[in-house]
C-alpha cells in the first residue's frame, strides 16, 4: 500500500509539474505576442541585444531597473528627450528581448546572476556596434549600478562608447545591510529556480501584478495606462524571472568590489532620488556615494518614491541637461 501511495504521489507531482510548465509556457508566448519587441536587435558575441533608438543629437542611453524593460522609458521619458538627444533604451541582459551575458551559467539549476560589470561590457559593445559615442548613461534602480559598472569598465579599456556622464535615478550604488528577504532567497536557490518560479510564472493573477506595480510607485500612483503598457507578462516568463532574481540575489558582492573603485571615477554624476524611496533607500545608496565621489550632484525629491523619472520628469530632464553641460557635449 505504501509503495502504491508513493507511486500515485509521484504521478500526481509529475502531472502537476507538467501542467505548470505548460501554463507558464502559454503565458510567456501570450505575453510576447501582446508585447512584441519595440525596436531593433544587434548581436554581440552571439547574444541578441534589443534596443529602441530615436531622436538626434548627443547620445543618451537609458538603462531600466530590475524586472523592467525598455517600455518603462518609452512610456514617457524618451519622447521628452528626442528633440535634442539621440536616445537609446536597452533591454538589460536577461530581460525584455536581450539575452543573458555569455559568461553566466544559464541552466535550470544554476544560481549565478549577470554581474553588473558583465552587463555593462555587453551593452557597451552593443552601443559601440550601433554607433553610440560618449553617451550620458541614465540608469534607474538596478540600471544605476550597471551605469556605474560601465564607467568603471571605461577605466580599464578604451571604447568610443565609454560614458561622458552618468545620471542615476534612484540607482543602486552601495552595499546594503541585511538580506533581500525570502522572495529572493527562495526563488534564487536551486530548488526555487526549478519549482517556485514556474508556479509564480504560471499562476500569478493580474491583481498581484497591479499591486506590485503600484507598490513600486508608492507613495505616488502609476500613471494611467502604465500597467497595461509595461508588459509585466514579459518579466513573468520563467527565463526572465530566473535572470532577474539571480541578478538581484547575487548583486551585493559585486557592489562591494565596485565601491573600491568609485574614487577613481572623474566623470560628472547627477543623481535624482526620492526621500520616500523604500526600495533603494537614499540614505544607504545616494547619500553615501555622494560622500565618496566629490563630483556627484545629488537632488533630493521631497515626497517621491522609487520612480522619480515618472514622478518628476522635469527634474529628471534637468539632470540630464546638466550632465550634458558638465560633460561639454551639448
Amino acid at each position: 500500500m505504501a509503495l502504491k501511495a508513493l507511486t500515485y504521489t509521484a504521478i500526481a507531482i509529475g502531472i502537476g509539474a507538467a501542467l505548470t510548465a505548460a501554463v507558464a509556457g502559454y503565458r510567456a508566448s501570450a505575453a510576447e505576442q501582446e508585447y512584441p519587441a519595440l525596436g531593433k536587435t544587434v548581436e554581440v558575441d552571439g547574444v541578441p541585444v534589443h534596443y529602441v533608438q530615436e531622436g538626434s543629437g548627443p547620445h543618451v542611453v537609458l538603462l531600466h531597473g530590475a524586472g523592467g524593460n525598455v517600455r518603462d522609458f518609452t512610456f514617457d521619458l524618451m519622447g521628452r528627450l528626442t528633440d535634442r538627444y539621440t536616445v537609446t533604451a536597452f533591454d538589460r541582459p536577461g530581460l525584455g528581448y536581450t539575452g543573458r551575458v555569455p559568461e553566466v551559467p544559464k541552466g535550470l539549476l544554476e544560481t549565478a546572476g549577470d554581474a553588473p560589470i558583465n552587463q555593462a561590457k555587453l551593452l557597451r559593445d552593443a552601443a559601440e556596434a550601433i554607433g553610440i559615442t560618449d553617451p550620458i548613461l541614465v540608469g534607474h534602480s538596478f540600471g544605476g549600478i550597471v551605469s556605474l559598472a560601465w564607467a568603471i569598465a571605461a577605466l580599464d579599456s578604451e571604447s568610443p562608447a565609454n560614458p561622458a556622464a552618468i545620471v542615476s535615478l534612484a540607482g543602486v550604488a552601495m552595499p546594503w545591510p541585511g538580506d533581500l528577504g525570502a522572495y529572493y532567497t527562495v526563488n534564487g536557490s536551486l530548488i526555487g529556480g526549478a519549482t517556485t518560479i514556474p508556479i509564480i510564472s504560471a499562476y500569478t493573477p493580474q491583481s498581484i501584478v497591479e499591486d506590485r506595480i503600484e507598490g513600486t510607485f508608492a507613495p505616488q500612483t502609476a500613471p494611467e495606462g502604465y500597467g497595461h503598457y509595461i508588459g509585466a507578462g514579459l518579466t513573468l516568463r520563467p527565463e526572465s524571472m530566473r535572470a532577474n532574481i539571480r541578478q538581484v540575489n547575487t548583486l551585493r558582492p559585486h557592489v562591494v568590489e565596485m565601491e573600491k573603485r568609485y574614487p577613481e571615477l572623474t566623470l560628472p554624476i547627477e543623481i535624482i532620488h526620492g526621500l520616500e524611496d523604500t526600495t533603494v533607500p537614499i540614505e544607504i545608496h545616494s547619500e553615501r556615494i555622494a560622500e565618496i565621489i566629490p563630483q556627484v550632484n545629488l537632488i533630493r525629491l521631497e515626497g517621491v518614491g522609487h520612480m522619480p523619472h515618472h514622478a518628476d520628469p522635469a527634474e529628471t530632464i534637468a539632470a540630464i541637461d546638466r550632465a550634458a553641460e558638465r560633460a561639454a557635449i551639448n
